[in-house]
C-alpha cells in the first residue's frame, strides 16, 4: 500500500495536533490546578482572553474528554460520539497543520 506525500502530510498534522492539544491540556492543568474547558471563555476580561490559545490548541483533547464522559454518565448515543470525534479530529488537523508550518519556518524547513 503506496501512500502519498499529502496523505502522509495529513495523518501527521493529525497526530501532532492530537498530541499537542493533550499535551496543552495536561500542562494547564499540571499549572493551574483546574481542567482545560471551553467555559475559561466565559470568564471575561483578561483572563478569558489570555486563555484562548488554551483552548483553541486543546479543544480536540477537551471535545474527545468530554464526548467520552457524555457517554459513559449521561449515555449519550453513539452518533453523537461518531459527530464529535470528526470534529474533533478536524480540528486537531487544523491545529496540526498550524503547528507544522510554524515548525517549518521557525527550522527553515
Amino acid at each position: 500500500m503506496n501512500l502519498e506525500p499529502e496523505a502522509i502530510h495529513a495523518f501527521q498534522a493529525l497526530f501532532i495536533g492530537f498530541a499537542f492539544a493533550g499535551l496543552v491540556a495536561s500542562a494547564f492543568e499540571l499549572f493551574t490546578a483546574r481542567r482545560a474547558s471551553f467555559k475559561l471563555l466565559e470568564t471575561g476580561g483578561v483572563l478569558a482572553v489570555a486563555s484562548v490559545p488554551v483552548v483553541v490548541f486543546s479543544a480536540p483533547f477537551i471535545i474527545l474528554r468530554n464526548t467520552i464522559m457524555g457517554r459513559q454518565i449521561e449515555g449519550r448515543p453513539i452518533p453523537f460520539v461518531a459527530i464529535a470525534t470528526v470534529i474533533a479530529g478536524f480540528w486537531s488537523l487544523a491545529c496540526g497543520q498550524v503547528l507544522l508550518k510554524l515548525a517549518s519556518g521557525l527550522l527553515g524547513i
